[in-house]
This record gives structure tokens, sequence and C-alpha cells, in this order.
């Protein structure tokens, strides 16, 4: 025979399980749309363009060293540049 306490700790178990189940985010159905929803929304900030300043390029640094080195020992700064 039950006694009329089991019945009562049956269904308030399964009322507690069933409020965990839902707050903690077990049902994904719902929660997923809503994440998905914000994602859209949510742009990427681009990048700000960085300032290369004044500076000269690889190229036109190459030409110059190139030019200034002749007849220079091969070292310091000219070293790979002087023929």
């Amino acid at each position: 025979m039950r006694s009329p306490w089991t019945a009562t700790k049956t269904l308030v178990t399964a009322t507690l399980l069933a409020t965990f189940v839902v707050h903690t985010g077990w049902v994904q159905a719902s929660s997923n749309a809503e994440f998905a929803s914000e994602a859209v929304k949510r742009k990427k900030n681009p990048k700000p363009k960085q300032d290369k300043g004044a500076g000269e390029t690889t190229q036109e640094r190459d030409r110059r060293m190139m030019r200034e080195c002749k007849g220079r020992p091969n070292a310091g700064a000219c070293e790979g540049f002087a023929n």
C-alpha cells in the first residue's frame, strides 16, 4: 500500500526537475533561437586602417641602398648591397 506522501514527493520532484531543466538551458530549441537572432544582429567592427607613414617601401629602400653603397666596403648598412 502506498502512502499519500509518495505521490506528493514524486510530484514535487518532477516539478523541481522540470524547473531545473528549463532554467539551466537543457531545453535547446527556444534558447538557440534567441542566441541565433542576437548573433545575426551583431556585426564585427572593422579593423582600423594603420597609417604606414611617409617612410619608404622595401623596394625604394633596396634601390637607394644599391645607389648609395656603390664602391663602399661591404659592411654595416651596406652589407649585401655593395658591388
